[in-house]
């Protein structure tokens, strides 16, 4: 496993006083530096966690997601680490699996990880999922490989991927673009894990605040960004045929991943 003190865990947060000092305690349980950017909140959400050994960013005014990761990707990168996890402050993503990330992160460090929301796949919204796998195919053509769960924030982005300059895209649109980037600029692939699909309804884990994420109006941002980034290729047909030949990469030393779906089963 990557060692924890060489990388740290960045929270965008907005409007999550319902649940960050959960989320925040759970990642300093795995992770020692642990940054949260307060991306405009009015809920009091940066006094929920001030007391924190953390470092605390805020915006005065809402500035997105995008610019939020920014600001994250560009203290970690001042403070001299490895690489940074990224995780929503709203507890959808579980800090228990941190280490599975790290893990994954130790054995492709050429590579972005992300935490694939393939378990209990049915407590997610349908069109939620419908969303997320239109979603998926786009921003896979746009990488020239197939990625399980493209829109999840729980990821792993190694220091070279951080340090990337002029990311287009704002919002989820650039959590989309970074790894388009860095897959043309840096030839990095994405690896998934398997994580648990964690949303409000029956049998959920917990409580949670209704998502920032409006599939309509943001899955257009993302659909239209990622189209003009496709029509750019050289020959997109050809990139079509590659993506579609190359299927996901998946961390599952379990052996859990087997029992999904076969068009999903590139493990490692």
């Amino acid at each position: 496993m990557r060692d924890p003190n060489t990388v740290c865990v960045v929270i965008p947060a907005l409007n999550e006083a319902l649940r960050i000092r959960e989320v925040v305690q759970g990642a300093l349980a795995h992770c020692p530096n642990v940054i949260v950017i307060d991306d405009g909140s009015d809920d009091g959400t940066s006094g929920c966690i001030s007391d924190l050994p953390i470092v605390l960013l805020r915006h005065e005014q809402r500035q997105g997601k995008g610019a939020s990761l920014r600001e994250g990707f560009a203290e970690a990168l001042r403070r001299g680490f490895a690489g940074v996890l990224s995780m929503d402050g709203d507890g959808q993503h579980s800090p228990e699996d941190i280490p599975r990330l790290l893990e994954a992160a130790a054995l492709h460090p050429d590579a972005i990880v992300i935490g694939a929301r393939l378990r209990k796949r049915a407590q997610q919204p349908i069109h939620r999922r419908l969303a997320n796998e239109f979603g998926d195919w786009g921003i896979s053509w746009g990488c020239g490989y197939r990625i399980a769960d493209t829109q999840s924030g729980q990821r792993y982005y190694p220091a070279a991927v951080c340090a990337l300059r002029d990311v287009p895209g704002e919002d989820f649109v650039f959590e989309a673009q970074v790894l388009i980037t860095a897959a043309r600029k840096l030839g990095m692939r994405v690896v998934g894990v398997p994580i648990e699909s964690r949303y409000q309804g029956p049998g959920a884990v917990g409580q949670f605040r209704k998502s920032h994420f409006r599939p309509l109006r943001d899955l257009w941002r993302i659909t239209s960004h990622v189209v003009k980034q496709v029509w750019r290729l050289d020959d997109v047909a050809a990139e079509y045929r590659r993506t579609r030949a190359n299927p996901p990469v998946i961390h599952d030393p379990s052996g859990e991943f087997a029992r999904l779906p076969a068009p999903l089963r590139q493990q490692t």
